[in-house]
């Protein structure tokens, strides 16, 4: 930081505000600085500026063991905004989410010094044992439920219903039928209680849902039961995975999709654009969530009185597989 210091003619003060990112640095003196790092290939030692600031710049992560495109994309999202903000993370995946795991594993990762913790909570079985979190750790919930009384970060997983059930209505479908996700998720509750509110509210029918396991083998078993009935003409599936099995299963039995049965998802999977028809779907913005899960957690670690993060909202991807009823 010296020759840095000196190749920059400023104080190495100066220095580490630049490093920092203090806002206390006039914009000319920052370049000058940055582009002597540059020169001198200089990088921070991590751990010194620990020692100092009493500070490990490092957060942990708990999630759990899943191939799940949601919970992954989240984890990626905090990632990326970790690293934005200058942080490592320590991971530690779940292979078994109840209340005894989950408190196992935030205590581990504060054993290793993290500055604070973020909790991928989509199980309702780990938003319980949030409560009972080691009190003086910073710690912040993600997709834990909109109660869940605790610093926070979700999608509006409700308002995500909402668009797909009144995106079908709108085309002219006197009801929507549902394919929920698994007991004991909050996200596949929440859409669930969107999708009935929805209904609800148009005074339009409320079919009984069906249940799938977020697979699109569930999808694909609760499609072949769907074909038989005359009555749907509409479909909005709790998530991208099972709306593939349905549409194999659509396809399989003759069923023609939108020409027959209109179908939604939820996620937006890579894979969704290219799809045979392309689904319309729910997209959320993960990324969003890691960057307001990462100034929240800062902000906690700071002590600096947390701002109220409002779910962040999803948006409605109109494809191919969606359209009015014949």
């Amino acid at each position: 930081m010296t020759d840095v210091a000196k190749l920059a003619g400023v104080s190495h003060q100066t220095v580490s505000r630049v490093l920092n990112g203090s806002p206390q640095v006039r914009p000319e003196t920052r370049e000058r600085v940055l582009a002597a790092v540059a020169e001198l290939g200089y990088r921070p030692n991590a751990m010194a500026r620990g020692l100092v600031s009493r500070r490990s710049k490092v957060l942990g992560v708990v999630t759990f063991d899943t191939i799940l495109y949601g919970p992954a994309c989240m984890l990626l999202g905090i990632e990326r905004a970790a690293r934005a903000a200058g942080y490592g993370v320590g991971i530690v995946t779940l292979e078994q989410v109840d209340r005894d795991s989950v408190l196992a594993a935030v205590n581990t990762l504060a054993g290793q010094g993290v500055d604070g913790v973020i909790v991928i909570a989509p199980q309702e079985a780990a938003a319980a044992a949030l409560h009972s979190l080691p009190t003086p750790l910073a710690a912040v919930v993600v997709e834990a439920g909109r109660e869940v009384g605790l610093p926070s970060v979700a999608v509006d997983q409700f308002e995500g219903a909402r668009l797909a059930v009144r995106h079908l209505l709108d085309l002219g479908h006197e009801t929507v039928w549902h394919l929920a996700g698994p007991d004991g998720f909050g996200e596949a509750r929440d859409r669930r209680e969107g999708w009935q509110r929805t209904l609800a509210a148009a005074g339009a029918p409320v079919p009984p849902p069906g249940v799938g396991d977020w697979s699109a083998r569930s999808g694909y078993e609760a499609g072949l039961a769907l074909a038989e009935n005359p009555e749907v003409t509409a479909l909005f599936v709790a998530n991208d995975q099972m709306a593939l099995g349905v549409l194999r299963a659509f396809a399989e039995r003759g069923i023609g999709v939108p020409g027959r049965v209109s179908v939604v998802g939820f996620d937006d999977i890579p894979e969704a654009a290219y799809l045979t028809p392309s689904l319309t779907t729910v997209r959320q913005d993960f990324d969003e969530v890691g960057r307001r899960s990462m100034r929240l957690l800062r902000q906690l670690i700071e002590s600096v009185e947390p701002e109220p993060q409002p779910p962040v909202a999803p948006t409605l991807v109109v494809r191919e597989s969606s359209a009015a009823p014949r």
